[in-house]
C-alpha cells in the first residue's frame, strides 16, 4: 500500500511539472512578436512573460480576440492563418490556412462563432470557435469577378457582424443568427475607401473611415432599416493633407463618455465628435499623424501613437481639458498600446526596440520594461467582455 502511494505521489510530482501552474485567465494577454511568428504570453499583474508559444507564420499584422472565458486567444496572421492557442497550457490547440492574405478577425457575441477578414480571396470567412469547421464564406462580391478587400469587421449584438469592403465603398452587415446561409444586408455608396471601423460600446452605432475623402461613415445598428450617413464631411477643407504614411486605426477605445476622438487622416489632429449629434466640437493638434487613439478604462485620458516620422512618441490627452498632457518617448516604432483592464497602467510595444514598456497612467512613471524581439500587437484578455474587441 505504501509502495502504491508513493508511485501515486511521484506521478502527481511528475504531473506538476510538466504542466503549468493552476492560474485564472484575467489578468493574462499576448504579446505578437511578428518578425519570429511567436506570442508571448503575459501577466499583466506580474508584468512578466510567462512563455513564448511559437509556429503562428506571418504575424506582421496581426490580431486578436479572446474566448468568453479568455483561456482562449484566437490568432489572425496576414498569411492567412488562424490559430486558437490555449493560454492555461501555453500552446497551439488548431491552425487552420484560410486564406492568402488576412488582417483580423471577430468573434460573435456568444462565442461560437469565429470570423476573419481577408484581402486574398476578399471577403469574410466564419469558423466553429470550437472546431475550426468552416461555417460560412461570404465573398465581397461587388461586380461579376471583383471582390473587395475587407476592413473593419467587427461583432455586434446577436451573431452577428459587420465590416466595410476598401474596394467597394460599402458596408455590409452579416446575421448568422439562423442556420443555414448568412443574411447579408449591403450598404452601397457610403463614400470612398473605407479603411477601418469601430461599433460604439453600445453596439448602436457603426462608424468607418474613409481614406478616400475627408469624413466618415455611420450607420444607425438599432434603425429598422440601416442606412449609412456621412459625417464630418470635409474636415480638411481648404488645406492640403500630408503625405499619409502608415493608415490610422478606429475601435472603440477611441469613444470616452459621450465623445468619440478620432485619428484625422493626413493631418496632425485628433478630432474630437459629439456621440449625440455626431458633429464636431473640437480639434487636438498633436506631435505627428495619429495611427491609434484610444481612452483609457475610465475616459478620462486618451492616448495617441504616430505614423513615421514621430513614431517613437506617445501623446496623452486629458478628456476634460482635451489638452496634452504628457509626452513620452518608450522607443523607436511604437505600434501599439493596451490598458490593463481597470486603466492603472498602459503596456506600449516599440518594435524597433525590441521591448514593450509598462508605465503608471497617472503618474506616466515607468513600471518595468520586458525585452522581446519586435513587438507589435498588444491583446489582453479583458477585450472578451467588450463589444468590438
Amino acid at each position: 500500500m505504501k509502495r502504491l502511494l508513493g508511485f501515486a505521489f511521484a506521478a502527481l510530482l511528475a504531473g506538476c511539472t510538466q504542466n503549468p501552474p493552476l492560474k485564472g485567465s484575467g489578468d493574462l494577454g499576448v504579446v505578437i512578436e511578428r518578425a519570429a511568428g511567436t506570442v508571448a504570453i503575459v501577466d499583466t499583474t506580474e508584468r512578466r512573460v510567462l512563455a513564448e508559444v511559437p509556429g503562428l507564420g506571418d504575424l506582421s499584422h496581426a490580431s486578436v480576440v479572446f474566448s468568453r472565458d479568455g483561456a482562449l486567444a484566437y490568432v489572425f496572421g496576414r498569411d492567412g492563418a488562424l490559430t486558437r492557442v490555449n493560454l492555461l497550457a501555453r500552446r497551439i490547440e488548431a491552425r487552420v490556412m484560410q486564406a492568402g492574405n488576412s488582417i483580423g478577425g471577430a468573434i460573435s457575441a456568444d462565442g461560437t462563432l469565429v470570423a476573419a477578414q481577408n484581402y486574398t480571396p476578399g471577403g469574410v470567412k466564419v469558423f466553429d470557435a470550437k472546431t475550426l469547421a468552416l461555417v460560412a464564406d461570404i465573398p465581397a462580391e461587388y461586380a461579376p469577378g471583383k471582390l473587395s478587400r475587407v476592413v473593419g469587421l467587427v461583432d455586434l449584438p446577436g451573431r452577428r457582424f459587420a465590416f466595410s469592403l476598401f474596394d467597394a465603398d460599402a458596408i455590409w452587415i452579416a446575421d448568422l443568427s439562423q442556420a443555414g446561409a448568412p443574411r447579408v444586408t449591403r450598404l452601397e455608396g457610403i463614400g470612398r475607401q473605407p479603411y477601418d471601423a469601430l461599433v460604439t460600446p453600445d453596439g448602436r452605432h457603426y462608424i468607418a473611415g474613409l481614406f478616400g475623402e475627408d469624413g466618415l461613415a455611420l450607420v444607425d445598428l438599432w434603425a429598422d432599416k440601416p442606412q449609412a450617413r456621412r459625417i464630418l464631411s470635409g474636415y480638411g477643407r481648404g488645406e492640403q493633407a500630408l503625405p499619409v504614411y502608415k493608415m490610422p486605426h478606429l475601435r472603440g477605445w477611441a469613444v470616452a463618455g459621450r465623445h468619440a476622438y478620432l485619428p484625422a487622416i493626413g493631418r496632425h489632429e485628433v478630432l474630437v465628435v459629439d456621440t449625440d449629434s455626431w458633429a464636431e466640437v473640437a480639434r487636438i493638434p498633436v506631435a505627428g499623424q495619429p495611427v491609434f487613439v484610444m481612452a483609457r478604462p475610465d475616459g478620462r485620458q486618451v492616448w495617441v501613437n504616430f505614423a513615421v516620422p514621430d513614431y517613437d512618441r506617445v501623446q496623452v490627452i486629458d478628456t476634460v481639458t482635451r489638452r496634452i498632457v504628457r509626452t513620452l518617448e518608450p522607443g523607436k516604432a511604437v505600434l501599439h498600446m493596451e490598458f490593463t483592464p481597470r486603466g492603472e497602467a498602459v503596456w506600449i510595444s516599440s518594435r524597433d526596440a525590441n521591448r514593450v514598456s509598462v508605465y503608471d497612467t497617472d503618474s506616466f512613471a515607468p513600471l518595468t520594461t520586458l525585452d522581446l524581439p519586435s513587438p507589435s500587437g498588444i491583446f489582453f484578455t479583458s477585450r472578451a467582455a467588450r463589444m468590438g474587441f
